[in-house]
């Protein structure tokens, strides 16, 4: 499976692109707001989101048939951005079952930033 072009064509909103990728049975969750998705319920929410969006994805780790990815995730605008943290099981090079972990991300909360430790990654 081309992981790279998977998260093009989710960005990109291409909701006949996506559901390639997918076997029919397969489902999504999202464990950051408990939510469990069939493909086309996935495929719904994933398009109708309002906005444009891009990213990158920044790791890949394959071990058998599990895929794991960690990718920004951000609107155009540069209003929102997000790492998506997914585990893609994989049967016969498609998705038979995905669970992601969205985090928003900003600045680090106050009472650390009070106590200076740490710094930016980059």
């Amino acid at each position: 499976m081309d992981i790279k072009r998977f998260w093009q064509d989710v960005l990109k909103q291409d909701a006949e692109a996506i559901r390639s990728y997918f076997w029919e049975d397969a489902y999504v969750n999202w464990h950051c707001t408990n939510e469990h998705f069939t493909v086309g319920e996935y495929i719904r929410a994933n398009c109708e989101y309002p906005g444009e969006w891009d990213g990158n994805v920044e790791r890949v780790h394959q071990s058998g048939d599990l895929m794991i990815t960690a990718t920004h995730v951000y609107t155009k605008d540069g209003e929102l951005s997000f790492h998506v943290t997914s585990f893609l099981t994989l049967k016969d090079d498609k998705i038979a079952a995905m669970d992601e972990y969205w985090g928003d991300d900003g600045e680090a909360p106050k009472w650390r930033q009070e106590l200076h430790i740490g710094c930016a990654i980059s």
